[in-house]
């Protein structure tokens, strides 16, 4: 094999492993969500997922744009060779994360009671933010070391801190919901509202568990610095190379790298802030009373998110490697490896988020009862209507940190302020002209995913003259996808009316899709040896097609 090709190997299995530990991560955080939703019930998922959407938007404008940043930082400096300049701009980036999460969490704290009124218009979810604050600074400080060794090129600290904090989060959230909710009901017996103040307490005892699993992964990955420093210091003697960056420069640098990249997330993100505001207002003044409308928001934050942010996962794991790797290739002018990394990024996305999203159409109530135990109408319609979001905001998200690695940091951010001022404009049509409900917000968000899908692929073509292939990137796995949904549908069907059973007729529906996909999908060529090793078990996967003559030997 080639270097070039060994190259963009290497970095698909780095943004493999992450991906890997990013679905892991989902998957704990899904079975969680299970027993939380038990606990604290529909309209306390809609208090945990008020706390959490305040404190995701201070989380994204103190700190979310330092492990990209750093990363990229890092990585172009020790692409050059300089590894003391890469170790300044890291301790940089710690100060810089100290001041910014310290400020963020004395926000959240202290105004707290004014954004949960008058903000997201729920009162109730004040408990929940207030113990999410110092979180704020946890996570900025573990987004640092994190980004420190993605730009060394290894992504493993990141992966194996992220599945510690996925455990520690759903045992704690889980028990801590549990005791909470009870100590609220007391609290809300007392107060005449039991029901509300027990979901209002056991949500906050769902974001204690945030909380400790961050702190135990920023313990983690502190271990694994502490280890690895003694190396990296014997790499920086080597380091020959005359005059130190200033801590003036790196904090110039640092800020003109995080800038961009934090507007068009923040403006990305923001929007699901937007959409809880607006369409609780709206609701309102359309006559639904507040329990129904609480209840609607609590199915769409805790139920149809949690499962469709399951696949996107993989895209965000992957836009992260692929910036350190894209931003080296970049600052060597190697534009056609650009060009391929590119290609082979987008190719990686689509061969999955295709299946998801067919899979989580067709089988939309069954896994909602399977996880769930929630068979009504409502969360079975999102969940039909929202997958096809799952491609576009899988693509969405790779494509914006594709221009992050090549250096075009305004780019995203023009194309998600567009988006956003046309994505609310869509939601308010939706409710106001359509009366949708919470329809109306699965509507304007896959809008928004795709809006951006067209602006960012637009950008990539023209700073990278880049053409994008269609067959093999949409087309194949879009065909295969389709011949899986009518086979899954196929063997629920007969499943149900047999053994009438809807876990075993879900879970084996599944298993039959994945077989029928890869088997199509390498049936049609739509994946060759070399772009099937990556994937995480590829060799495995390679000899397996080879025995059973899918792939040739």
């Amino acid at each position: 094999m080639s270097t070039k090709k060994k190259n963009e190997s290497g970095f698909l299995v780095q943004g493999s492993i992450l991906a890997v530990a990013s679905i892991i991560s989902r998957i704990i955080g899904l079975l969680y969500r299970i027993p939380l939703t038990a606990i604290i019930g529909d309209i306390g998922n809609d208090y945990y997922g008020a706390a959490m959407e305040v404190y995701s938007i201070l989380l994204l404008i103190s700190s979310y744009s330092l492990p990209l940043a750093v990363s990229k930082l890092v990585s172009t400096r020790v692409a050059k060779g300089e590894r003391k300049n890469a170790y300044r701009l890291f301790k940089g980036a710690l100060i810089f994360a100290v001041i910014s999460g310290t400020i963020a969490a004395m926000i959240v704290y202290f105004g707290a009671e004014v954004i949960t009124v008058y903000l997201v218009k729920t009162p109730l979810s004040i408990f929940a933010l207030k113990v999410l604050a110092p979180t704020l600074l946890v996570v900025a400080v573990l987004g640092v070391v994190r980004g420190f060794f993605q730009g060394m090129g290894t992504m493993m600290p990141s992966a194996i801190s992220q599945l510690i904090e996925q455990i520690i989060n759903a045992v704690v959230s889980v028990w801590t919901a549990y005791m909470l909710f009870g100590y609220g009901t007391r609290i809300g017996a007392v107060l005449g509202n039991s029901k509300q103040y027990g979901a209002a307490y056991g949500a906050a005892g769902g974001t204690i568990g945030t909380g400790l699993g961050a702190f135990a992964a920023l313990l983690f990955v502190l271990f694994v610095f502490s280890v690895y420093r003694p190396v990296y210091k014997n790499q920086m003697l080597r380091d020959r190379r005359k005059g130190e960056e200033s801590y003036r420069n790196i904090f110039f640098v640092l800020i003109m790298t995080i800038v961009p990249v934090l507007l068009s997330t923040t403006i990305y993100n923001i929007s699901s802030i937007l959409d809880m505001g607006i369409f609780k207002n709206i609701a309102a003044a359309q006559g639904y009373k507040e329990k129904t409308y609480s209840t609607m928001w609590g199915i769409f934050s805790g139920k149809y998110k949690t499962l469709i942010n399951v696949p996107i996962a993989i895209a965000s794991s992957l836009a992260a490697s692929s910036v350190p790797s894209l931003a080296t290739a970049f600052a060597s002018r190697d534009i056609p490896q650009v060009r391929r990394k590119v290609a082979s990024s987008i190719r990686f996305i689509m061969v999955i988020a295709f299946p998801c999203a067919v899979g989580m159409g067709v089988l939309a109530s069954p896994i909602l009862q399977l996880l769930f135990h929630d068979a009504r109408e409502l969360p079975a319609r999102m969940l039909q209507v929202g997958a096809v979001s799952i491609v576009f905001y899988s693509l969405s998200t790779l494509s914006n940190g594709i221009l992050q690695g090549i250096d075009r940091m305004k780019a995203p951010v023009k194309n998600a302020a567009i988006t956003l001022v046309l994505h609310i404009g869509v939601l308010m049509a939706l409710m106001y002209g359509l009366d949708l409900n919470i329809y109306a917000v699965v509507w304007a968000n896959t809008f928004f995913a795709f809006l951006m899908c067209i602006l960012n692929g637009a950008a990539i073509r023209k700073y990278l003259k880049y053409r994008q292939e269609i067959v093999k990137t949409f087309l194949i796995p879009g065909i295969a996808s389709a011949i899986m949904g009518g086979a899954v549908y196929g063997v629920y069907q007969l499943l149900i009316k047999t053994v009438k059973m809807n876990a075993i007729a879900t879970i084996v529906s599944i298993i039959v899709g994945v077989i029928v996909y890869g088997v199509v999908l390498l049936l049609m060529r739509g994946l060759n040896e070399e772009e099937l090793k990556p994937f995480p078990k590829g060799y495995l996967l390679v000899r397996l097609a080879k025995k059973m003559h899918l792939m040739k030997k």
